[in-house]
């Protein structure tokens, strides 16, 4: 947006500017003149505004106050601004963003507005189901009632299927998804609630919300090389993440029918049985490793040739991203050293050691620290466990991957593993910025169709990021700052609306520019 702007010169006289804002500056436009009276002032105030009228298009709020003295427009201005009063205000154009974005996907369907409306609301202000609808009709002045909100919940739930078609589609057709790798992990949802169900499903586990006394839920999601989801599973709390491993991947290479896919997975899928069902389904992989529970044989021939027991820095400097392969039951183990990784790794043990050794010659209790173990069966005496600390020197800078992909490169299959992130990523989102937990529901089926709820919103703001490259929350930051106020002027009871800011605002041109684009192209 274009305004006049005034300031002293060195002279002390008044110069006259046309300027913008952009990205927190200020720039200059055109410099109109200086003045050195009022009269000039005032002339070079209305060439100023001309200037703005005639390059930006715009016309002037009130013509019948143009051209005006300063005094006269505010007289004027305040008699018309008195006839005005706000009816109400709301956010109609954040629900038009992100509905856009939802049909977009191809999930659109006029039978299932509530729950869009409530994938909306999970992106825009995550809150339970029941607040949701307060705030839909706060926002939008959209309206549902709660019996029919919990009458549809079942409803969306045998969505599920449908919407994850859509979501492949789309990441077929926008993002050139071809089902030759997809990224797997688990997380865990918690529950505000300290009672275990006797249907199995709200069960304590391992959590890595750190809620180990709260039951939970198990999710494992499926992404893509860019973090799109395209698949998703619930599991009972108390399920080893390991175990849904297979389910998960089969499950989602028979619905679809892929004959060559490349699973990437963290250390914790790498089961013996694992690899067994890996290989009976077909499907290659690519998964971390824990070294630690190699044998010492193993170790030891991995670390003499990778970093054998050199301790100069320059030298294993020049050892950075040196590789080497062993052939174990899990498959082909990758083992890679990073020299950024050692000094890390190293730091960390050294600490670790210290701690260790003075909780020992202070005589306290330290049953959960590392490089201490029990001197015998009695449990009597704690010693500082030596062979651990051998072991785990062996191992410092040095990471692991197992893989059966024997006509990839070692670069690239390091280089798949490290794309990992895109799915951590993802379960962030989820968890906080749309904040999927705590779940408040206790029927089986409400909980899914609230993760069918999740899923669905990032799928939204994932697509949003992707096509936009700003983060859902400052998206959402900027679409909430157009507003439409609704006037009445007193007078006459004419109701009109006006939407504020919208001729800068990055969101309302992305949107312009990209519905008139054919997406069929």
């Amino acid at each position: 947006m274009w305004i006049t702007r005034t300031t002293k010169t060195s002279a002390g006289n008044t110069a006259v500017q046309v300027v913008k804002r952009e990205h927190q500056q200020t720039i200059i436009v055109k410099h109109i003149g200086t003045a050195h009276n009022v009269d000039e002032l005032l002339l070079l105030q209305k060439q100023a505004e001309k200037y703005i009228l005639d390059k930006s298009g715009v016309k002037p709020l009130f013509p019948e106050l143009f051209g005006r003295t300063k005094q006269q427009t505010i007289v004027e201005v305040e008699q018309i601004v008195n006839r005005l009063d706000v009816i109400k205000t709301n956010h109609t154009f954040a629900h038009i963003f992100l509905s856009f974005f939802y049909a977009y996907l191809g999930f659109t369907s006029s039978k299932y507005d509530l729950l869009r409306d409530l994938v909306i609301m999970r992106i825009i202000e995550p809150c339970s189901k029941l607040h949701s609808l307060e705030l839909l009709k706060e926002y939008f002045s959209i309206h549902y009632g709660r019996t029919t909100m919990h009458k549809k919940l079942s409803e969306m739930l045998r969505q599920k299927k449908a919407i994850e078609e859509k979501a492949v589609l789309y990441a077929k057709k926008q993002l050139g998804f071809d089902f030759s790798i997809v990224f797997y992990d688990v997380t865990t949802l918690y529950f505000e609630s300290f009672k275990e169900d006797e249907e199995e499903f709200r069960k304590r586990g391992f959590s890595k919300d750190n809620k180990a006394n709260q039951p939970q839920i198990v999710i494992g999601l499926i992404v893509t090389k860019e973090g799109f989801p395209v698949s998703y599973d619930v599991f009972a709390g108390n399920t080893f993440e390991g175990k849904t491993f297979i389910p998960t991947i089969t499950k989602f290479k028979n619905t679809y029918r892929i004959k060559n896919l490349t699973v990437v997975a963290d250390a914790a899928m790498i089961s013996f049985p694992n690899v067994q069902s890996l290989i009976v389904n077909s499907l290659s992989y690519i998964v971390g490793g824990r070294l630690a529970s190699l044998k010492r044989k193993e170790i030891e021939e991995i670390n003499q040739k990778l970093t054998g027991t050199e301790e100069n820095l320059k030298i294993l400097k020049k050892k950075d991203h040196l590789s080497t392969r062993i052939e174990t039951e899990r498959g082909t183990l990758i083992c890679d050293f990073s020299f950024k990784r050692y000094q890390k790794d190293k730091r960390e043990m050294d600490k670790q050691i210290t701690k260790a050794k003075k909780l020992l010659e202070e005589n306290k209790g330290a049953k959960r620290t590392k490089f201490i173990k029990n001197k015998d069966d009695k449990k009597t005496e704690q010693i500082l466990n030596t062979n651990l600390i051998e072991k785990t020197k062996l191992l410092i800078g040095i990471k692991g991957y197992y893989t059966n992909l024997t006509d990839k490169t070692d670069k690239t299959i390091i280089d798949h593993y490290h794309n990992l992130w895109r799915v951590e990523k993802a379960f962030r989102i989820t968890k906080s910025d749309l904040e999927a937990r705590p779940v408040f529901h206790h029927k089986k089926e409400n909980i899914e169709t609230h993760i069918l709820i999740v899923f669905l919103s990032l799928c939204i703001s994932k697509s949003i990021e992707l096509l936009t490259r700003y983060s859902i929350q400052k998206v959402k930051h900027i679409i909430w700052s157009v507003l439409d106020v609704e006037f009445i002027d007193i007078p006459t009871g004419k109701i009109f609306i006006k939407r504020t800011n919208t001729t800068t605002n990055p969101m309302v041109k992305f949107l312009e520019k990209f519905s008139s684009v054919d997406k069929s192209k």
